[in-house]
């Protein structure tokens, strides 16, 4: 299968190499088959270690989010997952590193180019609204997050699910009461 070749490709590239040491191979999830894109930011430490995307609370309330069952988010032939980086990039002074910039501009063209059944695109944050909007984001991540509409039917971009930002979903009761159902309608259309 091309997938693994590129896998092997990643895995084996020198810029890659302080995590092949450790035995860390690229986190990514992709099949032909797959309906919707998520592209986020980088595998976090705990997703990192068990080899599973998205394995933690964040994970459990992107699900959520989506209206789908873990068996659905786990099931290839529905859901890719591209990171803007494939490997936890390490910790940094107010949270996890950012991912490496040049990564995602390497390597997703090449995968998402085997993934000719993508419905949807789901941005999740601002690197990869940054990346993959670029000119058309808005002033800021809530903003672009906001006119979600402007982006549909191909894609929808949404603030990380992570935990920690429970106070700016606090500030924007819209994101549960707007967006969300949009989204899970859009996934559940996508999907079929």
């Amino acid at each position: 299968m091309i997938i693994d070749a590129i896998r092997k490709d990643i895995d084996t590239d020198p810029a890659n190499a302080d995590w092949a040491k450790r035995g860390e191979g690229p986190l990514f999830v992709a099949d032909p088959a797959a309906r919707i894109a998520i592209i986020g930011q980088a595998p976090g430490q705990k997703a990192q270690a068990s080899g599973i995307p998205w394995d933690d609370a964040s994970g459990a309330k992107l699900m959520r989010w989506l209206g789908v069952t873990e068996d659905q988010f786990r099931n290839p032939s529905l859901f890719a997952i591209l990171p803007m980086d494939f490997y936890y990039p390490g910790k940094g002074a107010s949270g996890d590193l950012p991912p490496r910039k040049d990564f995602a501009r390497r390597w997703h063209p090449i995968i998402l180019g085997q993934l000719p059944s993508i419905r949807m695109t789901l941005l999740i944050g601002k690197y990869a609204q940054d990346h993959y909007l670029a000119g058309s984001t808005k002033t800021n991540l809530t903003e672009t997050v906001r006119a979600f509409r402007e982006y549909l039917p191909d894609v929808f971009p949404v603030v990380h699910p992570s935990p920690l930002n429970f106070r700016w979903q606090a500030r924007n009761p819209w994101f549960e009461t707007d967006l969300v159902p949009e989204l899970r309608t859009a996934v559940a259309d996508a999907i079929v």
